[in-house]
């Protein structure tokens, strides 16, 4: 019906199918004397999303997750997935060579401790973990009186023979009238962090930091514009940018060294260690430093500081500019959603539509803009008990029929040059129950207490989230993940150090940009998402006696009318969606044709 450009739909291969590579890889570990090896879903830099080359857990399991771990033992193998992939790895791999266990409690660890040998060694990559996590092995490892080992050269990728090559995507020079920052600027921020912190040296070890410090884009991964790339920052003095050089182009070369020296990615453990000989003390990011470097700065005399990467809380706060691009962005989006909003209404109460249908149209209707780079994520569309999967994923097995009575989950995001969207609605096919409407209006009027929030400079994520769960604890229901994420200005989806959750400790600063989501899922019935991205703002508050701050939503789309239970809601409550609505309604309007605008008139009236 619509050509998809950014999704596919494919089911993963079979587990049964995938037997031979553990024993192959059994046989790699016997040849080094290894009684067992750690596989992480990782890449060097602890990316959410890896290129093709550094999915080695998939080609192993055949599980297909965003976070998982494997550990292969000599006669025992182990996939450790967190609740939202227990269904889906015990699908994916097979049960007869893996058992299937938690990733969070108890942790792989503790599997480790009970299963080794004394004497065993246990090999790992030391470059995709970090050294918390190589730590925490190491120590399980100990318990049962065996050794971890970092292995040179990872035995998986001696045994993968079709293994893709890492990619080359071209990078891109993300102008000042996007980024609203020069490099120079940007460094000099770096730098004054870099004394903060009492080092010679900063590595940046995420590629989204390299990205925002230098301007540029780049396509290595999907949904994600990152150059794969590191840097190295000194206190003073040209940093280091190691990139491969077949990603640059002549401008993107000329642009990279008007604030930096450019070298091979190969190049940046000579570097490091030759620092590190004098004694230097060098900060390594907690989150995205392989445990590689830190043993790389240590064996060569220097001192590793572990912390936070400074530039992440830089990168979170957005700019004039930055705010100025997304909101722009979030308008041409809006008007992709009204389309798709008002297509599923017309079309979905014949029961002919699929999940897969509504992801393409919506990205049709994006792609319609002119302007779409990718999604930025693959759209969640569930339908009946789908929608109850949290982070449910449509594949032609999977695919379900919308039928009357349903309610649709729609979680999507789009890419565009000048800012990152992420939305989700919920919509009835068909008279809804009054189930479904008493759930969906006390998952609004939670999504409405965090958009209404005014709060007091420094006030965390964690200090929030009470808020959006009130009205479901009232009934004695939760949902089980966070209430809300940080978002890139054209970079990821999910951006730290900022969240809204019971883990969010990072106080809230103005110019962040965050999801506010709340939820509820029952299990093989139906979901509810609202989602819409919020700007931290300035309130002006009379008779205030501290800076105070608040939200301003980013997104605009309708909220279904018909679920909602108006008589739950506060005269406030109400006034803030009426005048929600009508904001919709005068950004959007004009740019659709007439059937789209009645529709549109009749989504957003006053309740």
């Amino acid at each position: 019906m619509f050509e998809a450009h950014f999704q596919t739909f494919e089911d993963p291969e079979a587990g049964v199918a995938l037997t031979a590579r553990l024993a192959a890889l059994r046989e790699e570990l016997a040849r080094r004397k290894l009684a067992g090896f750690i596989v992480p879903r990782a890449d060097q830099q602890q990316n959410e999303y890896v290129p093709p080359s550094d999915e080695r857990l998939a080609w192993l399991t055949g599980f297909t997750g965003s976070a998982g771990l494997a550990i292969v033992l000599t006669k025992e193998a182990a996939i450790f997935v967190d609740g939202r992939y227990t269904l889906q790895a015990g699908k994916q791999v097979d049960g007869k060579a893996w058992v299937v266990e938690s990733l969070i409690e108890p942790p792989p660890e503790s599997w480790l401790t009970h299963h080794l040998q004394s004497g065993d060694r246990v090999g790992f990559d030391p470059w995709l973990h970090t050294t918390a996590a190589a730590e925490r092995l190491a120590a399980a490892c100990a318990k049962a009186d065996a050794e971890l080992v970092p292995v040179e050269g990872n035995p998986i990728d001696s045994v993968w023979t079709e293994r893709p090559q890492p990619p080359l995507g071209p990078v891109s020079i993300h102008g000042a009238d996007l980024s609203g920052e020069t490099e120079a600027d940007k460094l000099g921020r770096i730098r004054l962090e870099i004394e903060r912190l009492g080092v010679e040296a900063l590595v940046l070890s995420d590629s989204h930091n390299v990205a925002w410090t230098f301007n540029i884009r780049g396509a290595d991964v999907s949904h994600t514009p990152l150059p794969l790339s590191y840097a190295l920052v000194p206190k003073s003095g040209r940093p280091t940018v190691f990139i491969d050089h077949r990603k640059l182009s002549n401008v993107a070369r000329d642009h990279l060294e008007h604030s930096a020296d450019v070298a091979e990615p190969d190049a940046l453990t000579p570097s490091l260690a030759e620092l590190a000989r004098s004694g230097a003390a060098i900060a390594l990011d907690t989150a995205t430093a392989a445990d590689a470097l830190t043993r790389l700065v240590q064996e060569a005399g220097g001192k590793a500081v572990r912390g936070a990467d400074p530039v992440s809380l830089l990168k979170a706060a957005k700019n004039p500019v930055e705010i100025e691009g997304t909101r722009r962005a979030h308008q041409r989006d809006a008007v992709a959603l009204v389309r798709f909003l008002a297509f599923i209404d017309r079309e979905a109460p014949k029961g002919k539509l699929t999940e897969i249908d509504a992801v393409e149209a919506l990205e049709t209707f994006r792609r319609d803009t002119g302007a779409l780079k990718d999604v930025s994520f693959p759209t969640i569309s569930g339908t009946g008990p789908n929608g109850a999967i949290v982070h449910y994923r449509v594949t032609r097995k999977s695919n379900r029929r919308i039928m009357p009575g349903d309610l649709l989950l729609i979680d999507s995001g789009a890419q565009y040059q000048d800012g990152t969207t992420d939305v989700t609605r919920t919509m009835a096919v068909g008279e809804p129950t009054a189930e479904m409407r008493d759930r969906f209006t006390r998952v609004l009027r939670g999504h409405l207490a965090i958009a209404r929030a005014i709060f007091p400079e420094g006030t965390t994520g964690a200090q929030l989230d009470t808020l959006a769960r009130q009205f479901l604890w009232q009934a004695g229901i939760d949902f089980e993940h966070g209430t809300g994420h940080g978002v890139g200005s054209y970079l990821s989806v999910h951006e730290g150090p900022a969240r809204i959750s019971k883990l969010g400790t990072t106080p809230l600063k103005r110019g962040m940009i965050l999801s506010n989501e709340p939820g509820y899922y029952k299990t093989d019935a139906f979901g509810i998402r609202i989602e819409n991205l919020e700007l931290v703002v300035p309130k002006d508050v009379p008779g205030a006696e501290k800076p105070m701050n608040g939200f301003e939503a980013l997104t605009l789309a309708p909220i279904d009318r018909r679920l909602i239970d108006v008589a739950m809601l506060s005269g406030e409550e109400r006034s803030w969606l009426d005048a929600y609505h009508s904001r919709v309604r005068e950004t959007v309007r004009a740019a659709l044709d007439e059937a789209d605008q009645l529709w549109l008139d009749q989504a957003t009236a006053p309740l």
